[in-house]
């Protein structure tokens, strides 16, 4: 699977987060349910300061098998407590350094999985830090989807 390296500036992330691990029976669930809500509860509509229309799913906090998923969108700048907290929504930092870059077309499930499952098996010297995906359109069965893999 071919990548590019690049280097990203900082970036401010609001939305949705919860703990998962990639050995838990209910990953997919708290992922999708992650999603859904996000959607559903038109949050992404409700950021005043997003960069773009991009969505965003990070993979932070790697503790062990354990992880942090936030499921959101980059913002300029924080948003209002009063929202953070209504929605229960996490800011995180995705910090600027070295990445990978893959791009990908495709499902938006099946097409993530899959690229996952090749980059777990490369030999990355990743940083574990902070790992995401950015889907540049919401076209279920044709998505164009950058993930994102934080190197050392």
């Amino acid at each position: 699977m071919e990548y590019e390296i690049v280097n990203l500036k900082e970036k401010i992330l609001v939305g949705l987060s919860a703990t998962t691990s990639n050995t838990s029976e209910d990953m997919g669930q708290v992922i999708g349910g992650l999603w859904e809500n996000f959607y559903k509860n038109g949050i992404n509509e409700k950021l005043k300061n997003r960069v773009n229309d991009f969505s965003i799913g990070l993979y932070s906090d790697y503790a062990g098998e354990n992880y942090l998923v936030t499921v959101g969108n980059e913002v300029s700048s924080e948003e209002d407590d009063k929202l953070i907290k209504n929605y229960n929504l996490t800011k995180k930092i995705i910090p600027a350094g070295k990445y990978a870059r893959f791009s990908i077309r495709g499902n938006m499930v099946t097409a993530v999985a899959e690229a996952w499952q090749q980059i777990w098996e490369m030999n990355l010297d990743r940083s574990f830090v902070a790992d995401f995906e950015e889907y540049k359109n919401a076209e279920i069965d044709d998505a164009e989807i950058d993930i994102y893999v934080a190197l050392k």
